[in-house]
């Protein structure tokens, strides 16, 4: 069975940084392309970024220049740097996994809650 475990999660002031980790079980990690996705009260889940197998990565526009999300192959992990943090990045952020057959692994959520 698929794990995907997140951590990092807090409380931070705006202007503030976090850091994200998801550990990932199963052997397809390196296969799979992963991403992290928010989801902010009466509002849709949406795409923060991703990073596919090949290390090739993207943006939701409303954060680049601000969060990075790298993969480590050797843990199994994933990261999303977040850093210039604002109160609208506050929501639960969400670790996502996509195999190569585009099945889709989710973690329970880590919340984030940037203030004023």
């Amino acid at each position: 069975q698929v794990q995907l475990v997140e951590s990092g999660g807090g409380l931070v002031q705006a202007g503030g940084s976090l850091r994200l980790s998801c550990a990932a079980s199963g052997s397809d990690f390196v296969i799979s392309a992963m991403g992290w996705y928010r989801q902010a009260p009466g509002k849709q889940r949406e795409l923060v970024a991703r990073i596919s197998r090949g290390g090739v990565t993207n943006y939701a526009d409303s954060v680049k220049g601000r969060f990075s999300i790298s993969r480590d192959n050797d843990k199994n992990t994933v990261y999303l740097q977040m850093n210039s943090l604002k109160p609208e990045d506050t929501a639960v952020y969400y670790c996502n996994k996509r195999t190569p057959w585009s099945t889709d692994f989710w973690g329970q959520g880590t919340q984030v809650t940037v203030s004023s």
